[in-house]
């Protein structure tokens, strides 16, 4: 008979999981842990990162002692200075142009409506196949008969050895694929959305990254939260504040996390990126550093472009002009987009792909810098169209939801919700999910309206 303990495996916050990454994590900025990694490799220890958020065997108690033991060394390592990355607000912006060259004007209601359902449509699509390699996500379209990607993914006609050697991400088989799509999905990609929208309608319209440390502590369940966010509530509940919480035991600081979580503060600037972005560093500086905050900058930039913008290249400089320009993530975007600009066809965005994946394959398939070049890349090759772009960076692999989300928001908001294709919006019916109470079953017209009513009418 079951004792009826069970087990349970919490993932992304053990020690033994985390130290890999953190040895990862410290050498792409430039410290020295080898002798670190010698003792752990001297003890038993994977050096190699787990790809999911735990390792394939929990360390018994003296491994994870020792793990514990050495992020704490990791932590106390001295940080590599760099004039080209900086941390603080102040030194990002003194890069920054006294202008933008946007209008600064209140956008139509149906283009902030573009915007929320052109975010889900993008997430919609990557779902299914997140963490699912490029190469399965080309074997998935092939063997179907679907390639190039041009909708949603299905099951139909998928040959059953391939559907084995590259199973659909476990939470979202049954929600999103084209034959089980019934309203959008809870996602965090979406949630953080919402988050955003909750913490601008009851902070107001200046919010601390205190602000949204409580937002989370109130209304985001703890198991929804992945990676740096993860870490960084546990760093919460521990009682830290931020940016502390970004800073311990957290290998994860520069992945994507914070760059898929504030479009909304873009939405409510309209041609204001400066004042985006100031509120995405308050709110990516509780769970990220340097490329991980560059990455929330960069896409509050362009959603704040997106909905006044009159093209993607317009909205690709704003993100540009809010980066370090020296920075590795202003480069990585930088070359993305010329990739992608340069592509015309099919055959010209695979060889994008080709050559993102060789310079940056070397990173985790949720790192920020990779999954910005891409977005970048998708952005500029689509030049406008949701399909075109959303479906480019979905079938390059790595974080397909949140680059699909990212892609899709910016290109609906410059098109709005009355030109995006109803093949891809209806199976939305008009409402998603969510697990932040009060938010699950929402329309996107009301999310366009309650973020209207948040654009401050007197400053745009």
């Amino acid at each position: 008979m079951s004792n009826g303990v069970g087990s349970m495996r919490l993932t992304w916050v053990q020690p033994e999981d985390l130290l890999p990454h953190e040895l990862a994590a410290s050498a792409d900025e430039g410290r020295d842990v080898s002798a670190i990694a010698a003792r752990w490799a001297a003890a038993g220890g994977a050096t190699v990162p787990p790809v999911s958020g735990a390792s394939p065997v929990p360390a018994g108690p003296e491994l994870r002692a020792l793990a514990a033991e050495l992020l704490d060394e990791c932590d106390a390592l001295p940080e590599v200075d760099s004039a080209t990355e900086p941390r603080s607000l102040d030194a990002i912006r003194a890069s920054w142009p006294a202008e933008f060259g946007l209008p600064v004007r209140t956008p139509e209601p149906d283009r902030l409506h573009g915007a929320w359902l052109g975010r889900a449509v993008g997430c919609l699509l990557g779902k299914p196949v997140e963490k699912i390699p490029r190469e399965g996500i080309r074997e998935i379209l092939t063997s179907a008969g679907r390639w190039p990607l041009r909708g949603y993914f299905t099951a139909a006609g998928l040959p059953a050895e391939v559907a084995a050697r590259w199973p659909w991400n476990r939470r979202s088989a049954s929600t999103s694929l084209a034959e089980n799509i019934d309203g959008m999905p809870e996602d965090d990609d979406l949630n953080f959305a919402l988050l955003a929208l909750r913490v601008l309608e009851t902070r107001g319209p200046d919010p601390t990254s205190a602000d949204v440390a409580q937002a989370w502590l109130d209304w985001l369940p703890g198991g929804r939260v992945f990676t740096a966010e993860r870490v960084a509530y546990r760093n919460l509940l521990l009682g830290l504040t931020p940016p502390e919480t970004a800073r311990r035991h957290n290998p994860f600081r520069e992945w994507i996390g914070a760059q898929i979580r504030t479009d909304v503060y873009g939405w409510v600037n309209p041609g204001r990126p400066d004042r985006a972005a100031e509120l995405a560093y308050r709110d990516a500086t509780v769970s990220h550093v340097r490329s991980g905050v560059y990455g929330a900058l960069w896409v509050a930039a362009m959603s704040a472009a997106a909905v006044v913008a009159p093209d993607v290249a317009t909205i690709l400089d704003v993100g540009e002009a809010v980066l370090p320009p020296e920075s590795r993530f202003a480069a990585a975007v930088r070359e993305g987009r010329a990739l992608g600009a340069a592509a015309t066809d099919d055959d010209g965005w695979e060889s994008v792909l080709d050559t993102l994946h060789a310079r940056h394959g070397h990173l985790h398939w949720v790192h920020v810098r990779n999954n910005a070049a891409l977005v970048a890349a998708a952005l500029a090759y689509g030049r406008g169209d949701l399909v075109r772009s959303i479906c480019a960076a979905v079938s390059g692999g790595w974080d397909t939801d949140s680059t699909g989300a990212t892609v899709g928001a910016i290109t609906g908001a410059l098109t709005g919700a009355a030109g995006l294709p109803a093949a891809w919006t209806a199976p939305l019916r008009g409402r998603l999910a969510s697990s932040i109470a009060g938010f699950d079953g929402v329309g996107f017209v009301e999310l366009a309206e309650r973020t209207r009513r948040l654009i401050r009418e007197g400053e745009v």
